[in-house]
């Protein structure tokens, strides 16, 4: 028999090569497994759905406002880091910043990010390269408000050693970031050299004017007054995130106080930040499960805790989010970062997607 004859049905093997699944995603579905395994294996049906009962809605509706609202302000926020770029509205930085997470409710380790700063470049008519320290200086100033709130909780509430060893660990990487970020902003700019002609590779050239841009663009924002502002927004934006977590926990019957919601929050953050499944299904039921336990509440109510405060954020955000980017003007079936790049084509460090036929 000739193995070397054609298939019978033509383009079977491109495809199921097309579908391969990596093995990094694997990793990351059977990891989101083992966490809801742990947390739901010995819990009983009937006595979950009792726990999860609602007693004051009144409760619900406000962490869901308030939840909205730290998007809003993240939206705010984002607006005046783009400004030596360009203008944009809040409105429409907070619709990108919802499309982009409504991409990381689907697909798993988080291109949400990227997937916003592709709408910003359309929306700015800039280079995509351009959006990206805005963005980065968004992550550092995150990242600063929660070491800074891991080190304020250790000293007056015994936290779980994993979360001290993650805590130092972020501090760490928080330091040197900052170091990285002050020595770009600080350093002293030689006038341009004309170039030598020098043979010089495609991608060492692609790399380095990178890397020239980017520095240039944290270098704009780290001269530029807007900065404070966003670093009290960030601030705002954790408060408004613990405050909605509270305000969740009461209307479930969990009487603990604001700075235990604060102590849960930023477990569940940590244990989250890594990029992982889709919607961070799996990680958040653990995490809030374990910050839940460590204040002693009961298995049960822990576990029906994790699903009503996973639905109370998850909901919302799938609403607006698909509306988000419903009216960004990209199909959803066009977006490569969900289907295979027959869809859409890299060029360089930009991803190419083909914009919506659809009427905005």
């Amino acid at each position: 028999m000739d193995r070397t004859a054609a298939p019978l049905i033509p383009g079977i093997p491109e495809r199921l090569e097309e579908y391969r699944i990596h093995p990094k995603v694997v990793a990351v579905y059977v990891l989101a497994l083992a966490g809801l395994v742990w947390v739901f294996h010995d819990i009983r049906v009937h006595p979950l759905l009792a726990t999860m009962a609602i007693t004051s809605w009144r409760y619900v509706v406000l962490a869901i406002l308030l939840d909205v609202l730290t998007y809003v302000l993240q939206g705010l926020r984002w607006s005046l880091l783009l400004a030596p770029v360009g203008r944009l509205s809040i409105l429409k930085a907070a619709q990108g910043i919802y499309a982009g997470l409504f991409i990381n409710e689907l697909v798993p380790l988080r291109p949400g990010e990227l997937f916003r700063a592709f709408l910003a470049e359309r929306w700015l008519s800039t280079s995509f390269n351009s959006i990206l320290p805005s963005i980065a200086v968004e992550r550092l100033l995150d990242g600063v408000w929660v070491t800074v709130g891991i080190s304020v909780a250790a000293m007056f509430f015994p936290l779980p050693r994993a979360l001290v060893g993650a805590g130092a660990a972020l501090g760490i990487i928080i330091l040197l970031a900052t170091v990285a970020f002050l020595r770009i902003v600080f350093r002293h700019q030689s006038p341009r050299q004309p170039e030598e002609h020098e043979p010089r590779s495609l991608l060492l050239s692609k790399v380095l004017s990178f890397i020239s841009q980017f520095s240039d663009g944290v270098r704009e924002i780290g001269f530029s007054n807007r900065l404070y502002s966003a670093i009290a927004l960030s601030c705002g934006m954790l408060v408004c995130q613990i405050l909605a977590l509270w305000f969740l926990m009461h209307a479930c019957r969990i009487g603990l106080p604001l700075f235990a919601a604060g102590v849960t929050f930023l477990i569940v953050r940590v244990g989250t930040m890594i990029p992982n499944a889709p919607a961070n299904v799996g990680s958040f039921q653990f995490f809030t499960f374990l910050a839940l336990s460590s204040f002693g509440a009961e298995k049960t109510v822990a576990a029906a805790f994790s699903i009503v405060y996973f639905a109370a954020l998850t909901l919302p955000l799938w609403t607006l989010g698909l509306l988000s980017l419903s009216g960004s003007g990209v199909s959803l079936s066009r977006i490569p970062m969900i289907h295979q790049p027959r869809n859409g084509r890299v060029m360089g460090n930009r991803v190419r997607l083909k914009p919506s036929t659809s009427p905005k």
